[in-house]
């Protein structure tokens, strides 16, 4: 049977994480393509990919921007679907399994995507306030029924960014680059998805948590929080959603919720 799905894991300078991805997306009920995609290509990221026989490919135009690495990550993978592997992150041995399956009993996907469990201070954390509140944004998508509805897209988005991104796998079929936005730093994946829901086609969303999202203060996330860039950024998006007023309303707890991204050190 033609394999139809590829883990692109996106390598970045030296991740201590990195071996435990790339043996993750290995170790997959369904045996996907693995290859790595990186914009720093280096010793470090050539010793694994020797290690476990895997091509690396290297954004050879690289800004060092994240939309960018995310479009050439994608465009890295040669199957119809493709998910970008972040370095710090693990998936679960029936994570491509699960998707192949929903992909098959939707074929007009554009993007499908799972739950996920959060990694902090190495231990797998299932429940928090961060990700009850995901999970009830998510309601209107855990119907198969609403997955092409606009309605239904649309109002997984409007309260927040209820997609994580590590999550997702693209359709290439269905979407067209760029998919996301070079000028922004925080939002490129909630803007993505907020594009994407106008399109025709689903967002099939699987309800279970299938792979493991690592928070730390070391983060690309974490850091952009800290900076305070992503304050005006949330507001940019709410205003897609709502009247300004609101919009403000919904920016200020926003930041208030951000706090649930920081790590207490051990």
């Amino acid at each position: 049977m033609e394999c139809i799905h590829t883990f692109v894991v996106l390598a970045y300078k030296e991740s201590e994480d990195l071996e435990r991805c790339i043996k993750s997306v290995l170790n997959q009920k369904y045996k996907s393509k693995v290859i790595i995609g990186t914009s720093t290509p280096n010793k470090y990221i050539e010793k694994f990919a020797k290690k476990y026989n895997l091509e690396i490919k290297i954004n050879k135009e690289a800004k060092h921007r994240i939309g960018d690495d995310f479009d050439f990550a994608i465009k890295c993978g040669d199957t119809k679907l493709v998910t970008v592997a972040h370095q710090d992150d693990i998936y679960d041995y029936d994570y491509s399994y699960e998707i192949v399956n929903s992909y098959n009993n939707n074929k007009d996907s554009i993007i499908l995507f799972t739950d996920y469990y959060e990694i902090r201070n190495g231990e797998k954390v299932y429940k928090n306030a961060n990700l009850t509140i995901k999970r009830i944004l998510l309601t209107p998508l855990k119907i198969n029924f609403n997955s092409n509805k606009k309605w239904a897209k649309r109002a997984v988005l409007r309260y927040g960014n209820a997609i994580s991104c590590p999550t997702v796998t693209f359709n290439k079929d269905l979407i067209e680059f760029p998919v996301f936005d070079c000028n922004l730093t925080c939002n490129i994946d909630w803007n993505a998805w907020e594009k994407l829901s106008k399109k025709k086609g689903s967002f099939s969303f699987i309800n279970r948590p299938l792979m493991g999202h690592k928070v730390s203060e070391e983060t690309t996330t974490t850091k952009i929080i800290n900076s305070g860039v992503r304050t005006k950024e949330d507001y940019d998006m709410f205003k897609r959603f709502w009247p300004k007023s609101i919009a403000k309303i919904l920016n200020k707890f926003y930041k208030n919720a951000e706090k649930s991204n920081k790590v207490k050190k051990r």
